[in-house]
């Protein structure tokens, strides 16, 4: 027989984390985003259980990548029809939509299973400073990697 001690609800409470993603290094930062959005850094973590907190990535244009990636590095996706593979280099996507790199990003870091597309729908990001969920933010990550949480005063 086996008695819970505490509130099991306080344990799986969700707690919001802030991200600026000025300068950082984008695998990096995909790394840390999707251990949050697992709920890895938690002592209740399960794999099978949906434990993770949100996040708000803000500054999302100004993401850095190592090496030559700005210019190589292509993001693929197909139309579904013969013919229909398009293309784009990650400049012109920095350019178009640049929360798109870190959305694919953390997608690509996280297990392919039910819980990606609910984990991914926590992960919220903005391409400038500005974002509507100022008043939930409980923890904000200093910007050196590894990333530390540190409360808010």
């Amino acid at each position: 027989m086996s008695t819970g001690i505490g509130n099991a609800a306080l344990a799986y409470a969700r707690v919001w984390h802030l991200v600026d993603a000025r300068g950082q290094v984008l695998g990096r930062l995909g790394g840390q985003i999707a251990q949050t959005l697992m709920g890895k850094h938690k002592p209740i973590y399960d794999p099978s259980a949906d434990c993770g907190d949100y996040v708000v990535v803000v500054n999302a244009k100004h993401i850095a990548v190592t090496g030559r990636k700005r210019e190589q590095k292509l993001y693929r996706h197909h139309s579904g029809y013969p013919g229909g593979l398009k293309e784009i280099t990650f400049e012109r996507l920095q350019e178009k939509s640049p929360e798109k790199i870190i959305e694919k990003a953390v997608s690509g870091m996280l297990p392919k299973n039910r819980l990606r597309k609910v984990r991914l729908g926590r992960l919220m990001v903005y391409p400038d400073a500005e974002h509507p969920y100022m008043e939930n933010i409980i923890k904000r990550y200093d910007t050196k990697i590894p990333l530390v949480t540190q409360p808010i005063e």
